[in-house]
C-alpha cells in the first residue's frame, strides 16, 4: 500500500477549530490539508474540534487530501483522536513527538483497528511521523522502516520549531544550518524505501522570496513537497515541486513525435520496396547495338567498324554509297 502514495507538493496546516477554512486551503491549489489537532487548539477545545475534523474528513469529496495531525501518543487524546477520524475520507495521520520506532508500531495497530472498524482496507491510511527531536531524526531509518503505511517522512526544520530547540542550531534563511541534517534524514527516508519525502517549514509568511529559494533547495536535495502554514505559500510550492517540461533536445537519443513517425513511414516505405523486388524481380536489359556482330546491317558502333559512316550490304564499297535522295 505504501508505493501507491500520491505525490504531494504542498500540504496546508489548517486549524483543527477552523474546518471553514478548509475550502480556502482547495482554493489555493493545496494539494492536501492538514488539519491540526495538537498546537494550533487551546486544551479547553479539543473535544469540540475533535468532533469537527470528524465531521469534516466524514464529508469529505473533493480533490484535496485531508489528513490530520493527532496529539502525541503518550496521552490519552491520541487514541480519542484516532478513534474519531479514521474513517473514510481520510488520507492520512501526522504523528507528533514521535520517539521511536516503537510509537509508530502503536501507531499503526490502532488505525489497523479503527480501519476494520469502518471496514477500510488495512493499510490505506498514511502515517506520516514527525521527527521533532535529536533521538527521533537520528533512527528516521529505523522509525521509516517500522510499518509498511509510513509514508510522506521528512525532517522539518522551521524557525523556533521542535527540531531547532532539540539540536540548538541558530536558524538563518539561507538554511545552510540545516543542509545536512535535512540531507542525512532523506537519504535514511529513501534507504527505508519510504514514499514521497515531504519537508518543511517555511515560517516567514510574506517572504515568499525565500520561501522560494528554501523549497529550491529542498527539491534540489531530492524531497518532492513541503509542509505550509499559510495559503500564500501553496502556489510557490506548487511551482517549485511541480515537474519541469522535459525538452527533447536535451534529453539523448529521444526525438519528436513527429520525426518518429517520419522515420516510421520511410521504414515501411523501404520494406514494400525491398518486398516488391522480391517477388518481381526487374526484367532483364535488351540487348544494345553495341553487341551486334560485325557486318550486320543497320547502324553499328563506331568503336567496333573503326570509323562513324553508314554501312551497307554486304559487297558494296561505302566510299561509292550514297545517301537516299
Amino acid at each position: 500500500m505504501s508505493s501507491d502514495r500520491p505525490k504531494l507538493r504542498s500540504l496546508l496546516f489548517v486549524p483543527g477549530n477552523k474546518v471553514e477554512w478548509l475550502a480556502k486551503a482547495e482554493a489555493a491549489g493545496a494539494d492536501a490539508a492538514v488539519l491540526d489537532l495538537e498546537d494550533a487548539v487551546p486544551e479547553s477545545g479539543k473535544a469540540a474540534a475533535r468532533e469537527r475534523v470528524a465531521e469534516a474528513v466524514a464529508n469529505a469529496s473533493g480533490t484535496m487530501a485531508i489528513f490530520v495531525r493527532i496529539n502525541p501518543l503518550d496521552r490519552w487524546a491520541a487514541a480519542e483522536d484516532l478513534r474519531a477520524v479514521a474513517r473514510p475520507g481520510l488520507a492520512g495521520v501526522l504523528l507528533p513527538k514521535t520517539r521511536g520506532p516503537e510509537d509508530v508500531v502503536l501507531a499503526d495497530r490502532m488505525l489497523t483497528w479503527c480501519e476494520r472498524e469502518h471496514g477500510m482496507p488495512e493499510g490505506r491510511v498514511a502515517l506520516v511521523p514527525l521527527l521533532e527531536s535529536a533521538a527521533a531524526l537520528r533512527g528516521a531509518y529505523e522509525i521509516g522502516r517500522a510499518a509498511p503505511r509510513v509514508a510522506y517522512l521528512g525532517a522539518v526544520t522551521g524557525k523556533g520549531g521542535d527540531v531547532e530547540r532539540a539540536v540548538g542550531y541558530r536558524w538563518s534563511p539561507s538554511g545552510t544550518e540545516t543542509l545536512e541534517l535535512r540531507s542525512r534524514v532523506l537519504l535514511d527516508v529513501r534507504a527505508a524505501g519510504v514514499p514521497c519525502p515531504v519537508a518543511g517549514l517555511w515560517t516567514a509568511i510574506g517572504d515568499l522570496d525565500g520561501l522560494r529559494a528554501f523549497a529550491e533547495q529542498n527539491r534540489s536535495l531530492g524531497y518532492e513537497g513541503m509542509l505550509a502554514i499559510h495559503p500564500s505559500h501553496v502556489p510557490v510550492i506548487n511551482e517549485v515541486f511541480s515537474p519541469a517540461p522535459r525538452s527533447w533536445t536535451a534529453t539523448p537519443g529521444w526525438s519528436p513525435p513527429w520525426r518518429r513517425r517520419r522515420r516510421a513511414a520511410r521504414a515501411r516505405s523501404c520494406s514494400r520496396a525491398r518486398w516488391w523486388t522480391r517477388r518481381w524481380p526487374p526484367a532483364p536489359a535488351p540487348r544494345c547495338a553495341t553487341t551486334l556482330p560485325r557486318g550486320s546491317r543497320g547502324l553499328t558502333d563506331p568503336r567496333l567498324t573503326g570509323g562513324g559512316q553508314w554501312e551497307s550490304a554486304p559487297g558494296a564499297s561505302s566510299s561509292t554509297r550514297k545517301p537516299p535522295d
